[in-house]
């Protein structure tokens, strides 16, 4: 739909430090994971890389790392932190889900599709791993335009780190506060946090929010050049602002 990225629900970036890359985002394509399903119309995939040309978010080579694989937990953006976006209730705070230690990307891309091709409800939490899901409180986000967002707002972070899970449904959180850490549980091909905003906590009904991020950076010919109320572009390299 042509225009609907044109006043998005503007958050905090989840994330700190520099080095992330959006994998997947809305600014590529709309639905940006290929489906409306989950509330995932506009969601993002945001990974941790090297210096290297290219995607390289673990440190072997591009050889080694197609056919041997590598460790989750080696991988840059395993264990970072996650911030909550903005002022919120905790609506659903899953854990305990064990991570596959060992990344094969055939394997890991195997799975993925198998679950797509064979999605139930009764797979969602196989699919989003360990997972958190908050509500915003009134007037904690607006849109970029300046206007007040009508309707609530619900973000979703999934992969988790096992034992990572820092909240608890029904808590309240402020904008920064930690919510977890970046893992490899459930529908992920590597370390990396998949982040969405919907308007309902119901996967099964939710419908996406596009969103835009208030102040990043972008890496442009060597330089950092700061964003506001900006979505990245497919693997544009990004900083959280003051890294």
């Amino acid at each position: 739909m042509a225009g609907e990225l044109d006043d998005p629900v503007v958050v905090d970036l989840p994330l700190r430090g520099e080095g992330w890359m959006a994998v997947t985002t809305p600014a590529h394509r709309v639905p940006s994971h290929g489906t409306d399903m989950l509330g995932q119309r506009y969601a993002y995939d945001l990974l941790k890389v090297d210096g290297r040309r290219g995607v390289h978010f673990h440190p072997a080579s591009t050889l080694r790392g197609g056919l041997l694989g590598g460790r989750a937990r080696e991988c840059y953006a395993w264990g970072a932190p996650i911030h909550a976006p903005f002022d919120a209730e905790v609506m659903a705070a899953s854990d305990g889900m064990a991570e596959r230690e060992w990344i094969h990307p055939a394997r890991e891309i195997a799975r993925s599709v198998k679950n797509a091709v064979t999605f139930s409800p009764e797979k969602i939490p196989e699919i989003m791993g360990n997972h958190v899901v908050l509500r915003a409180v009134p007037g904690a986000v607006r849109r970029a335009g300046g206007g007040v967002q009508p309707g609530e707002v619900f973000g979703g972070f999934a992969h988790l780190v096992p034992g990572s899970v820092a909240v608890a449904a029904g808590q309240r959180v402020a904008s920064g506060d930690l919510l977890g850490r970046v893992g490899h549980t459930g529908n992920s091909t590597a370390p990396h946090l998949h982040f969405q905003l919907m308007d309902s906590a119901d996967l099964m009904t939710a419908k996406g929010i596009p969103c835009a991020f208030r102040s990043y950076e972008v890496e442009t010919d060597g330089a950092w050049v700061p964003v506001t109320d900006g979505i990245p572009g497919r693997r544009e390299r990004i900083r959280a602002s003051g890294s």
